[in-house]
C-alpha cells in the first residue's frame, strides 16, 4: 500500500522479541488504575512508535515498542498473534498512539493508529483507508483487542491522530480518532461514548466551512476546559482555510451538549493575526497551568513566521498560544525565552505537559526540532506559565524535539530530585531514531523553575523510532 503524502516517515528494521507477558507482572492479579501502567505492577510503561519500521520484509509496515517499567520490552505489529491482518508495505502501524482505560478495568489500554492501511487492493498514489488497533492492558501485559475502521472506506487516513479522555463521566475513557482526509476536510470519530456508540464530528456538522485540504482532526487532545469534571475535545485543523490559505484553526467541542467554539489567530484576545500557512493547531496539549481547576489549552503554530523573507508553505520560526480556562490568552515565542527564532525552527511542532519540578503544578514542554531543542516553561500557579526559570534543553540528532511526552519518574524512570516524585520528559529525534529521557527537578530560588537531571538514552531504532508516544 501507499503512504500518505502528509506523513514524514523513513525505512528500517528492529529486532526486539515479542514478549506476551512481562516477568514483573506474573504475580499481579489486578491493575491499580495508574494511567500509564499496562501490566498492573504499579510502574509506568512507555509505548514508542516506529511507523516506518520493516516487518517481515515489508518496508514501512510499522511497529511499536513497549518499554515496561519492569525492564522488559515487547514489540507489537500486525505480525503479532491475535492482531487482524498482515504487515504490508506502507501500512504505518504506529502513525499515532493513545493511552486510556477504554474498558473500565483499571488497566491502561493502548490504541495504535494504522493510518495508511488499505482494505483490499492499494490505490497507487492515494492515502490509506486507515484503521485503529486496540490492545488491552492486563496483569499479563498488553493483549490484542478489536480493530476499528470506518464502515464506508475511502482515502480517510483513519487513525492519523488519537486521543483519550472521559467525555461522558462514566469513569472509562473514550477514544477520539482523527481521520483528516475523510469527507470534506476531515472527520473526528468518538468511540465508546455512553448511549451513543460511535459517532462523527465534521466541520459541516459544526457549521464550519470545510475544504478537502483542511486536515480537520490531524491533531487532537482532551481536557476539562469548563471545570465540570468531564472532558471536552480540542480538534486541530492546521491547514484550515478559514479566510486565508492554510492559516489553521482549533475547535473545542463539548460532546455532551454538542456545542463548539472555533479559534484562529484572528480570534479576540489572540496576539498576532492569521496569515497564510501558519498551521495554527498543528499540535495541542492540555493541563491546568494556573491551578484554577480547569484545564488550559496550548496550541502549536509551527508555521508562524517571525524572521524576514518567509516563503509560502515553508516551515516557520514558530509560536505557541495558550488559552486559559478563564478565557485569557497568551503567546510564547523564542523571543520571550532562551533562544532566538530562526527560519525552520518550528517552535511548537510538539507539545507535552507534566509536573517536571515537583511543585504540584503542570509545566509546558515545547519542541523546537529545527534547532534540536526543547523549551520548558514553569508554572507560577495562579499566574499560569512564566518565563522565569524556563529551561532550554539542547539535544543531539536530527529533529530532537519532534515528539514529546511526560512519564512519571518512578522505577526505571526515577528522578534525581529530592522533592516529591515528578514527571520526566521523554524526547525523540525520529530522524535519527533516538529517544532520550530527561528527569526533572526544581531549581532553587524565589522563582519557580526547573533544572534537568542527567539525561540518558531510553532506546534507539530505525523506521522513525519515536515518531509518536503512548
Amino acid at each position: 500500500m501507499n503512504v500518505s503524502r502528509t506523513a514524514l516517515l523513513a525505512v528500517a528494521c528492529l529486532t526486539l522479541p515479542f514478549l506476551p507477558m512481562p516477568a514483573a507482572g506474573a504475580s499481579v492479579t489486578s491493575c491499580g488504575g495508574h494511567p500509564s501502567d499496562f501490566d498492573g505492577d504499579g510502574l509506568p510503561d512507555l509505548a514508542i512508535a516506529a511507523p516506518y519500521e520493516s516487518v517481515e520484509g515489508r518496508s514501512r509496515a510499522g511497529a511499536v515498542t513497549i518499554m515496561y517499567g519492569s525492564g522488559q520490552k515487547a514489540r507489537l505489529s500486525q505480525a503479532t498473534p491475535g492482531v487482524p491482518g498482515d504487515p504490508e508495505t506502507g501500512d504505518s502501524f504506529g502513525s499515532a498512539l493513545a493511552v486510556g482505560d477504554f474498558d473500565g478495568d483499571d488497566c491502561a489500554d493502548l490504541a495504535v493508529g494504522v493510518s495508511e492501511e488499505f482494505f483490499g487492493t492499494p490505490v497507487p498514489g492515494a492515502d490509506g483507508n486507515g484503521a485503529v488497533q486496540l490492545f488491552h492492558g492486563s496483569p499479563r501485559g498488553l493483549t490484542p483487542g478489536r480493530q476499528l475502521s470506518p464502515a464506508k472506506r475511502g482515502s480517510d487516513r483513519y487513525g492519523a491522530a488519537l486521543a483519550a479522555g472521559d467525555l461522558d463521566g462514566d469513569k472509562a475513557d473514550e477514544l477520539v480518532i482523527g481521520a483528516p482526509a475523510m469527507g470534506t476536510g476531515g472527520t473526528v470519530v468518538v468511540d465508546g461514548f455512553e448511549g451513543r456508540g460511535r459517532y462523527q464530528i465534521t466541520q459541516r456538522g459544526l457549521r464550519q466551512r470545510g475544504l478537502v485540504t483542511d486536515q480537520f482532526g490531524s491533531a487532537l487532545t482532551t481536557g476539562d476546559f469548563d471545570g465540570d469534571g468531564k472532558d471536552e475535545i480540542a480538534i486541530g485543523a492546521p491547514a484550515d482555510t478559514v479566510r486565508l490559505d492554510g492559516q489553521g484553526s482549533v475547535t473545542v467541542v463539548n460532546p455532551r451538549s454538542r456545542r463548539a467554539v472555533q479559534y484562529t489567530q484572528s480570534s479576540p484576545g489572540v496576539k498576532g493575526g492569521s496569515e497564510k500557512w501558519d498551521a495554527f493547531g498543528a499540535s495541542l496539549a492540555a493541563a491546568d497551568f494556573d491551578a484554577d481547576g480547569r484545564d488550559d489549552l496550548a496550541i502549536g503554530v509551527p508555521g508562524e513566521g517571525l524572521s524576514a523573507n518567509q516563503r509560502a508553505m515553508d516551515y516557520g520560526d514558530g509560536m505557541v498560544h495558550v488559552r486559559y480556562g478563564t478565557g485569557r490568552w497568551e503567546a510564547w515565542t523564542q523571543r520571550l525565552l532562551k533562544g532566538t527564532p530562526r527560519y525552520y525552527d518550528r517552535f511548537g511542532a510538539a507539545l507535552a505537559t507534566g509536573d517536571f519540578n515537583g511543585d504540584g503544578d503542570a509545566e509546558l514542554a515545547i519542541g523546537v526540532p529545527g534547532e534540536n531543542s526543547v523549551q520548558v516553561l514553569a508554572s507560577a500557579r495562579k499566574g499560569g506559565l512564566t518565563r522565569y526559570g524556563d529551561l532550554l534543553i539542547k539535544g543531539r540528532g536530527r529533529d530532537f524535539g519532534a515528539s514529546l511526552t511526560a512519564l512519571p519518574a518512578v522505577g526505571r524512570y526515577r528522578t534525581l530530585s529530592t522533592a516529591r516524585p515528578v514527571d520526566g520528559l521523554v524526547v525523540a529525534a525520529p530522524g535519527t531514531g533516538v529517544v532520550t529521557f530527561v528527569p526533572g527537578s526544581r531549581r532553587p530560588g524565589p522563582f519557580p523553575g526547573l533544572r534537568p537531571g542527567k539525561a540518558h538514552k531510553l532506546g534507539s531504532g530505525p523506521g522513525l523510532y519515536g515518531y509518536a508516544f503512548g
